[in-house]
């Protein structure tokens, strides 16, 4: 048993499990998904689950308001967005981008939640985040306000807390469908899942391999990315967690670059015939930033032979169906 910090009641789970009939046929291999694309909050996927640990912490510190970060279309900052102005909290986003964007897909829907979107150059943004969200914050305390500061993604020790707890609900869908997976697959971007599912799994007991299809840095990247995320958990958490804690220093951290195309939101053309494909043959629609390069991934090392063990995958769907509207002439309609 986990005891768990302070969380809100943000998301709709449990989320389903489903066997992709199609695809499982096609490839020889039982492939399942865990729907969090139907988190809730206008799905907003993944990034709810662990805003229910982060926006908890920034409510029990008596916070009034929330600075975050990511690109012009980022799905976490869509739902800091949407879930601020649900609890009542004003929302500062600062983004990346090199040129104005029409506001289509999530930086629509940020507007319309109200959020304050500050919007710098990708040079200026990477070289001086730390600055920009000081600056951000500074801006709010000298309305009188106390601001939060939400890190990319949310992953960090706190919000890592969303996908340990969402193995505890893996395990009843295991349970339930009568399987043992050999691997657990998701998109990883920020790190933050990967890191919560992969301690979760270590927790459990699991042998089952959680693996990260990298969507942008490689793989040396990400393995640092998520044992910092795990360190800060532990180091945040020991006294509540007791020897437990230490499971961050013992996991196994696995993640796949081979997947990452161009860069970051950014697809290659077999991208999106996966997604095509997809939406074609079992109606779930992935995005080209996150899920759609994980899940074609996936399909690439199944059909190369690289997981001839598997009998029973699971695809971990983390939403992000918005980035498919502003990339939408890719899909040559």
């Amino acid at each position: 048993m986990l005891s768990f910090p302070p969380r809100l009641n943000l998301a709709q789970t449990p989320t389903p499990m489903q066997r992709l009939a199609r695809v499982s046929d096609e490839l020889g291999v039982n492939i399942w998904m865990k729907r969090d694309d139907l988190t809730g909050c206008t799905l907003s996927g993944n990034k709810v689950r662990k805003l229910e640990f982060t926006l908890a912490e920034a409510l029990s510190q008596g916070c009034d308001s929330i600075v975050t970060c990511g690109g012009l279309q980022s799905n976490h900052c869509r739902a800091t967005a949407l879930l601020g102005a649900q609890l009542g909290l004003k929302v500062v986003l600062v983004l990346r981008g090199e040129t104005e964007e029409a506001a289509d897909g999530n930086l629509l829907l940020d507007y319309l939640a109200g959020a304050e979107v500050r919007q710098y150059p990708v040079r200026q943004f990477t070289q001086s985040l730390p600055d920009l969200l000081e600056q951000a914050a500074e801006s709010l305390r000298a309305e009188g306000r106390k601001p939060f500061v939400i890190p990319t993604g949310a992953s960090d020790g706190i919000g890592i807390w969303g996908y340990i707890a969402a193995t505890k609900e893996l395990g009843a869908d295991f349970s339930r469908e009568r399987i043992v997976p050999s691997h657990i697959v998701m998109a990883t971007g920020s790190g933050g899942t990967q890191a919560g599912l992969t301690l979760g799994a270590y927790l459990q007991g699991w042998k089952t391999q959680v693996i990260g299809m990298a969507v942008c840095d490689d793989e040396h990247y990400f393995q640092q990315k998520v044992r910092a995320d795990m360190l800060d958990w532990q180091q945040r958490y020991e006294s509540l967690m007791g020897g437990k804690a230490k499971a961050a220093e013992d996991c196994n951290i696995l993640v796949n670059d081979r997947y990452i195309g161009p860069g970051y939101a950014r697809a290659d053309k077999a991208v999106f015939e996966t997604i095509r494909w997809l939406a074609r043959t079992e109606g779930v629609v992935l995005d080209p930033v996150y899920t759609g390069k994980a899940f074609h991934g996936l399909l690439e090392e199944v059909r190369a032979g690289r997981m001839a063990d598997a009998k029973d995958i699971v695809f971990v769907h983390t939403g992000g169906v918005f980035g498919n509207f502003p990339q939408r002439e890719e899909f040559g309609f």
